[in-house]
């Protein structure tokens, strides 16, 4: 008891601690969606080089280029959703020139 002089408290700070709430949107948001338009784009693009590649094709290369533009973790399965996009209209245009059809079939 010998000291009188007191200790500085700590100021209390004037802004509140964000709540849990706003914590989370503070985080990146989408990621996981994101990456799963990456997946989708591949998936699409695979199978739209045997079926409906009118139509894949173009989803295909706007999920890519969207995952890409987002900056999604999957970018090796966007860049080959978008190289899969691309050949599906290329294979539609060389099957078309061919057969002077809009439409192609497997069977002939």
């Amino acid at each position: 008891m010998g000291s009188t002089a007191t200790r500085p408290r700590p100021q209390a700070d004037s802004t509140p601690d964000p709540a849990p709430a706003e914590a989370e949107e503070a985080r990146p948001t989408g990621r996981r969606d994101t990456d799963g338009m990456a997946v989708a784009s591949f998936i699409l693009g695979l199978v739209g080089l045997l079926v409906l590649n009118l139509v894949l094709g173009p989803v295909a290369i706007v999920l890519a280029s969207v995952a890409l533009w987002r900056g999604t973790a999957r970018r090796g399965r966007a860049l080959l959703g978008l190289g899969l996009g691309v050949a599906d209209l290329v294979v539609l245009a060389a099957l078309v020139s061919v057969d002077n059809t809009v439409s192609w079939g497997l069977a002939g």
